[in-house]
């Protein structure tokens, strides 16, 4: 449990990109859109009454565009949870009511294309942008733990690499662990981003058990998980994407310059423009054959 001068943040970004969540419906009627929010809102109302100084953000990702569903613009920053006459709290039956409100209103929102994969540097940016304006506010004496979830639905793509990468680098410089609960495949950028700052990486094996693996392993926070028996962790696929086709490779070329990766050798970095010498091979020399004098 938290005392009462640390303020520990987390926020929530949810994949709810409408085109994996619509071929999910078709392959598991049971675990739907519906369902994984609420198992997010019960992490969610956990994590507030652990203690009053708590602070929860929630961010929904689409393909191209990220939403925060909660702080949003109804509520302010200096909300703080009140007990009703009949023993509820009020800003998290609120905020029950505006989560559904806020995901119909994404939802109606017509999609373009069929992209089965999310962009989760943009929403991951926002997280960080979040967490730094709450920081600000922080008193003296207090400490403050911050930490992101993601839960990811839809496959990963390539073109963020770099973005993503940025991103993670900056959440270890400012101590913020990213954990990442992931429902289909395996991502390969989450399990670098939870190893490099320090977080949790779990594929959850069934679905639809999804609000007891929250509560069970990303309610905690890096303090309270060494004393529990979590799941071991995985083995992280550090393979980059090369910045010519956006392909996963394991060997390739790199510049020298601005460290950008290419799948295969080019003579012109296209990324900074630089000009490499090509090097010429190497002609063997021929030995002279000594002549032999006659005695």
């Amino acid at each position: 449990m938290a005392s009462d001068d640390e303020i520990n943040i987390l926020v929530l970004v949810l994949d709810v990109n409408p085109v994996w969540w619509g071929q999910q419906a078709q392959r598991e009627p049971k675990f739907t859109l519906s369902t994984c929010l609420d198992a997010l809102m019960v992490l969610a109302n956990a994590h507030l009454v652990m203690s009053r100084t708590n602070k929860l953000a929630i961010i929904a990702n689409l393909y191209q565009e990220s939403h925060f569903l909660y702080p949003s613009k109804q509520w302010k920053s200096g909300d703080e949870i009140s007990v009703s006459t009949d023993g509820k709290y009020e800003l998290l039956s609120a905020t029950n009511d505006l989560f559904a409100e806020e995901i119909r209103k994404l939802m109606d929102k017509e999609v373009s294309g069929n992209q089965t994969d999310s962009l989760l540097a943009v929403s991951l940016s926002k997280a960080l942008c979040y967490i730094h304006r709450v920081s600000k506010d922080v008193q003296a004496g207090e400490d403050m733990k911050s930490r992101i979830l993601v839960i990811k639905a839809a496959e990963d793509s390539t073109l963020q690499y770099m973005n993503f990468m940025n991103v993670i680098f900056a959440a270890q410089k400012k101590n913020i662990l990213i954990d990442a609960c992931v429902l289909d495949t395996d991502s390969g950028l989450l399990q670098q981003a939870c190893d490099i700052t320090g977080g949790l990486y779990l594929r959850i094996p069934q679905k639809i058990a999804l609000a007891q693996y929250l509560l069970w392993v990303f309610l905690p926070d890096a303090d309270q998980r060494s004393q529990l028996l979590l799941p071991p962790p995985v083995h992280v696929d550090y393979r980059a994407a090369c910045f010519c086709h956006r392909n996963l490779i394991e060997i390739g070329y790199v510049c020298s310059v601005c460290l950008s990766i290419f799948c295969n050798f080019s003579p012109i970095c296209t990324t900074c423009e630089t000009a490499f010498k090509m090097p010429l091979p190497q002609v063997a020399k021929t030995k002279k054959k000594k002549l032999k004098t006659a005695n």
